[in-house]
């Protein structure tokens, strides 16, 4: 077996489970945002009967729960934006995923002895390609509007 060969595969292994961190993480951190939501949403809708129910409540206070329920707002919204960047990402690794073993099975095709494959080896590697090819695309469609993404933000 060529030391070229192991290289790839330990490489492979370690960007496949590089992938498989970082998905855990992602999935880690979308639990941390929903659990968050719902403590912000409890929070909110107490607030919101304190400002509804309380007509004897000074000016001042009101006040201080009003902000209260805004930052809750803001809060929120910020959290929106996470979860929206990780889903990304969390598309970003199936895509990955999805490039890395159409990548594999293209290598066999192309290893072969051109002389020994038959019509239908072809019409597969002609497919995998089309295929990669689409990936390749969707991954650069998600780049995309990542990069809108932050310039708006900016």
């Amino acid at each position: 077996y060529p030391t070229w060969k192991r290289t790839l595969a330990r490489r492979a292994r370690e960007a496949q489970m590089n992938r498989f961190c970082k998905a855990q993480t992602i999935q880690r951190r979308l639990e941390e945002i929903e659990v968050t939501f719902r403590e912000l949403e409890q929070q909110g809708i107490k607030l919101e009967k304190l400002l509804r129910d309380e007509d004897g409540t000074p000016v001042d206070q009101k006040t201080q729960w009003m902000n209260q329920l805004l930052y809750l707002v803001q809060k929120k919204n910020s959290l929106m934006t996470e979860e929206s960047d990780l889903m990304i990402a969390v598309q970003e690794l199936k895509l990955e995923e999805q490039q890395w073993q159409l990548d594999q099975k293209l290598r066999c095709y192309l290893s072969r002895e051109e002389s020994l494959k038959t019509p239908e080896d072809r019409m597969a590697e002609q497919e995998i390609l089309a295929q990669l090819v689409e990936v390749v695309n969707k991954r650069n469609v998600l780049i995309h509007i990542q990069e809108e993404k932050r310039l708006s933000e900016l």
